[in-house]
């Protein structure tokens, strides 16, 4: 019935004098200036003939990488126990924080003079790189020679919804596209019967900025990420309603795509395409989404590798996931992890207890997916990023002046640490490097519109040149800045 509502309303929309007046209650003159800032699209989208917004399409130049993994861990964990040794912090350990690390500064909750806090974490070089990890991790140092780090990242944003907007749509403001939604709008689907742009949630809740950091923005909202779920049905609200079959839904989906190309073709709306595009997906989806969500006719060795359990709702489940994912042709696959914010206002937030235990819960997990993406020759074209919205500070936590219950650290913007592995980037090799405290990058300094477009570039993109009109402006996922990273690639 819905479908049905819809085709007859669409009907009703193209005909009567009473649409035309309602919608045009903001006067005439709006239309004119929506006209003049081009809010329906662009000269390119107006020449557009009626076709699938999620083709396969061509990239600037040849891709290192056919697809992305985005791990992020939202709340942001410390360097400082986990990657970033620095031996001389714990000298300064319980001592009064020196007065240049906070002249000028604002943090989110440190107030006076807190003391210095070395790290938890015991550290100990790995393989043959000689990669920094710290005793938190029992499994990933396996891997370590196909890791790239990147120890000198810095941000512009200190709180958790801003600075996650900023590392996923390139601005810490509402309404831009995200990474995801970018890719797909460049390179489009590789297959016709999935998204290209898939997001998994674990944790038990979702990010800080809500599903923004995965929404399409001003882009078609075809290339918004896709919301799928390793508990329950995959998809919400995908499967058909009591009483109607597979043949009626198709041809209602039929007759209600010839309403929108007949709209199409009058006002070369490109969100029309969308429609069309989103309701043949849909469709697709029904019988493509719940076979590759199945988990549980992976064989044994492969739950062994990965520590899944079919049927829950766990990172370990949708990391196997992403990978599935990927191997049928997804081109971006967004996890978000939550539960990472380490302030030791309370013992599941403290860097002894809180932290270990996250880590426990992703350690074998990521572990398993870049071994799992080599021994299938997926690794060289998949490039993994595991990363946050920003850092923690060398100094321990004391909120409104006092000190905490536990150990933690405040956010920081100045100086963290992410990865890449795999998608052409180099194998075993570590970039930048922060003071001898761990407060600022002294070397290498690599900012989040840097990662994004070396990721876009590992991609095929010129991200200077990955652009869609809006307002009369050329908008790009890294705005007016961002360079490549080309230490970091193969």
């Amino acid at each position: 019935m819905k479908l049905q509502n819809e085709l007859q309303l669409e009907s009703a929309l193209l005909e009567t004098r009473r649409h035309f007046l309602k919608q045009c209650t903001s006067g005439l003159g709006m239309m004119a200036l929506g006209t003049m800032f081009g809010s329906c699209g662009n000269e390119s989208t107006k020449k557009q003939p009626v076709t699938n917004p999620l083709d396969v399409k061509i990239p600037h130049f040849a891709a290192k990488a056919k697809s992305v993994i985005f791990l992020h861990m939202c709340g942001s964990p410390s360097q400082l126990e986990l990657w970033d040794y620095k031996p001389e912090l714990a000298k300064l350990d319980g001592k009064p924080c020196p007065p240049s690390f906070l002249e000028g500064k604002k943090f989110a909750f440190i107030r006076g003079v807190p003391d210095m806090l070395g790290s938890v974490g015991v550290f100990k070089q790995h393989g043959q790189s000689g990669a920094w990890m710290s005793d938190y991790f029992t499994y990933l140092p396996q891997v370590a020679d196909e890791i790239s780090f990147l120890k000198a990242m810095y941000t512009d944003q200190f709180n958790h919804a801003p600075a996650q907007l900023f590392m996923h749509t390139g601005s810490a403001r509402l309404g831009r596209p995200s990474m995801g939604s970018w890719v797909t709008y460049g390179l489009g689907s590789e297959n016709a019967n999935l998204p290209g742009f898939v997001v998994l949630t674990s944790g038990g809740k979702a990010p800080d900025a809500g599903k923004s950091v995965w929404g399409n923005g001003f882009l078609p909202s075809v290339y918004q990420g896709v919301q799928c779920r390793s508990e329950g049905d995959p998809v919400l609200f995908l499967s058909d309603p009591n009483g109607l079959d597979r043949d009626l839904r198709k041809k209602a989906i039929d007759a209600l795509t010839a309403v929108n190309q007949q709209q199409y073709e009058e006002f070369k709306d490109p969100e029309t395409l969308a429609r069309i595009a989103q309701y043949e997906m849909a469709f697709k989806m029904q019988v493509s989404v719940p076979e590759v969500m199945d988990i549980s006719k992976e064989p044994t060795y492969i739950h062994q590798l990965y520590g899944t359990q079919p049927g829950q709702s766990s990172f370990a489940n949708n990391c196997l996931l992403a990978r599935k994912l990927v191997e049928k042709g997804v081109r971006f696959v967004q996890l978000y992890d939550w539960g990472w914010d380490t302030h030791g206002d309370g013992k599941g937030t403290s860097l002894e207890f809180g932290l270990r235990d996250k880590i426990n819960q992703i350690d074998q997990s990521i572990t398993a997916l870049l071994l799992d993406l080599k021994q299938r020759g997926m690794l060289d074209e998949t490039l993994v990023v595991w990363g946050t919205e920003f850092g923690r500070t060398p100094m321990q936590e004391n909120r409104n002046g006092k000190k905490m219950p536990f150990k933690g650290r405040d956010h920081h913007t100045d100086a963290f640490t992410c990865w890449m592995a795999g998608g052409g980037v180099k194998r075993g090799f570590s970039m930048g490097e922060s003071d001898e405290l761990g407060y600022f990058g002294i070397k290498d300094r690599t900012h989040i519109h840097d990662l994004q477009a070396t990721i876009l570039h590992q991609l095929g993109f010129d991200h200077e040149q990955l652009t869609y009109e809006f307002q009369g402006r050329n908008f790009r996922l890294t705005d007016t800045a961002g360079k490549v990273i080309k230490n970091v690639i193969a």
